[in-house]
């Protein structure tokens, strides 16, 4: 079963199209938000976020699990 918490985090990465945001409207640093991220992607075997110079954005393997939020 997937960590609830870890879900959160990349809906709000997800919704706020950046690690450093998404940390901020959690209260997490950005290194806790990528480490839960990391910790996500290993759990699913998949990369469900791709950094870009503008923020993050979800691979289909990550709006596929978003989904199911």
């Amino acid at each position: 079963m997937l960590d609830s918490r870890r879900l959160r985090v990349l809906c709000e990465v997800a919704r706020h199209g950046s690690f450093s945001a998404a940390a901020e409207a959690l209260g997490y640093t950005q290194p806790a938000v990528s480490r839960q991220i990391a910790a996500l992607e290993a759990e699913v075997g998949a990369v469900l976020v791709r950094r870009v110079p503008q923020g993050a954005v979800l691979t289909d393997a990550g709006r596929d699990r978003e989904s199911v939020v």
